[in-house]
């Protein structure tokens, strides 16, 4: 791919001057066409060390309003984020609806050095998590614009021989530039097959000879106005009703699940029993944190249901058999407007646990195709399509090797509204029940749709769904405990 590159004719000095000037006057108008339109853009500079990233990010930044636009440098270490999952530090950089965020470097950074990248199923599945990440993006409407700046061996010692000849620039020259140069074909071979296995719609590489650093920019300017013009058009252009798409787990196999109404709520468990389970329960769950912590294990619970189901009772037996140093409970309320201003999976990105940690979500990702798919937060494109995004990012997690569980707390009707009403008759229980309770109570039956077909798409071997008969709130409790210990054990 990259020795196929065709360098682009060259441009006399005036004519390019005259283009450039014309390009950032349209670049700076269609950034606030883009601001209007909440259309959201990620422009991402890999490439050879030396072939002047740096100059490309700063050419482009120069005719942008700077309140609308963010640069980050991403190809430092930063031995912090080796405690979470690859992707964990590149979806903060995933600027909101209506911006850019320009990217020196990037996600790629784990998959190119042909000295450090995994080898074999794990880094095929590092490419995955990056094809996930992206499509996601591009089906949520962000223009992605991936260059990748081309030079040869020659060129590129002769511009770190440039910059080593001189006092004020010999500090950029590093040994590890040096050993690229060296190894230049091995890296040649890597971002070959870096660059075939990401090229795909939605997330073109343009690859720029960046020999004539002038006619590079000129070229980058022109994939970037040609992108965000195209981008502009479409939202512009009237929708068009489609069919709906079928329900799919994506390329996910899943596992047989019973029906809400096929579940049997009369189980339960005397008082005694319960004590005494649950002394025994939350001591071994205890030692199990410890031990998740020495082996660097992390632990991801997501916990929907019902209202009124017991969900925080279930996470408050959790959470006192565990360190308070070593987990977080993650209450999901309504997306705040930042959040909405962003991929919805944006939001739970930001709360995965370092390894050895737990993180607890009281309400989960889940909301997509429950509350926002019923309420009509989310068409019915962007809920369909939820499924297999969810899919995908919970295996991210368990690729990274976190032990994800997911449980449905199930009451039936008549318990529901037992619990509203003796909520609404207790005083010190009043602010557990709202008018919004009520409403969803009405809508009983579209939510036990939308949870069945939920159920169906998403019990995934490597994220399982866990049912809970909570009718008898004590039996629920153990039921929970019981399966985390399990889970646990059978992975140390």
């Amino acid at each position: 791919m990259l020795k196929d590159t065709q360098k682009m004719p060259e441009i006399d000095s005036k004519e390019l001057k005259a283009l450039r000037e014309t390009q950032n006057a349209r670049l700076a108008m269609l950034q606030q066409q883009l601001r209007q339109a909440k259309i959201p853009v990620v422009v991402m500079f890999e490439g050879w060390n030396a072939a002047g990233k740096g100059v490309m990010i700063s050419e482009l930044i120069r005719s942008l309003d700077p309140r609308g636009f963010k640069v980050f440098t991403l190809d430092c270490d930063d031995s912090a984020e080796e405690r979470f999952p690859y992707m964990h530090r590149y979806w903060k950089t995933v600027p909101l609806y209506g911006n850019i965020a320009v990217l020196d470097g990037g996600w790629y950074r784990g998959v190119a050095d042909p000295q450090t990248k995994p080898r074999g199923g794990a880094l095929k599945r590092r490419f995955t998590q990056i094809l996930d990440f992206e499509k996601q993006l591009a089906d949520d409407g962000y223009v992605l614009l991936k260059f990748f700046l081309h030079i040869g061996k020659k060129g590129q010692k002769h511009r770190f021989d440039d910059l080593e000849e001189r006092a004020d620039t010999r500090w950029r020259v590093t040994r590890d530039d040096l050993k690229q140069n060296r190894d230049y074909d091995e890296w040649l071979e890597s971002y070959d097959e870096m660059l075939k296995i990401t090229d795909k719609p939605g997330a073109r590489w343009h690859v720029i000879r960046s020999g004539d650093r002038k006619q590079a920019a000129s070229q980058v300017y022109a994939e970037v106005i040609s992108a965000l013009e195209s981008a502009l058009a479409a939202k512009q252009q009237p929708a068009q009703a489609a069919s709906p798409a079928p329900l799919s787990p994506g390329e996910f196999e899943t596992l047989p699940t019973p029906r809400l109404n096929e579940i049997d709520l009369n189980c339960s468990v005397d008082e005694k029993q319960y004590r005494t389970e649950l002394k025994e329960l939350q001591k071994r769950l205890s030692e199990l944190h410890g031990e998740l912590y020495q082996r660097r294990v992390p632990l991801v619970l997501g916990f929907e249901g019902w209202d009124a189901a017991g969900k925080g009772g279930a996470i408050k037996r959790l959470t006192r058999a565990l360190d308070p140093r070593g987990f977080e409970v993650v209450p999901t309320a309504a997306p705040t407007p930042d959040e909405l201003h962003h991929q919805y999976l944006w939001r739970f990105w930001r709360d995965m646990p370092k390894d050895g940690h737990i993180a607890i979500f009281d309400r989960t990702w889940y909301g997509r195709v429950m509350v926002e798919r019923i309420e009509g937060f989310a068409t019915d494109e962007q809920w369909r399509r939820a499924y297999a995004e969810i899919n995908q990012f919970e295996r991210s997690l368990t690729d990274w090797g976190a032990i994800v569980i997911k449980f449905w707390l199930q009451i039936d009707s008549d318990e529901q509204l037992a619990r509203f009403t003796d909520r609404q008759n207790t005083p010190e229980k009043q602010w557990k029940i709202t008018d919004e309770d009520w409403r969803n109570r009405d809508k009983w039956p579209q939510y036990e749709t939308a949870v069945n077909e939920m159920l169906w798409l998403t019990n995934t071997k490597h994220a399982p769904w866990v049912i809970v008969e909570s009718n008898d709130k004590r039996y629920a409790r153990l039921k929970v405990l019981r399966t985390v210990i399990e889970a646990i054990e059978n992975r140390l």
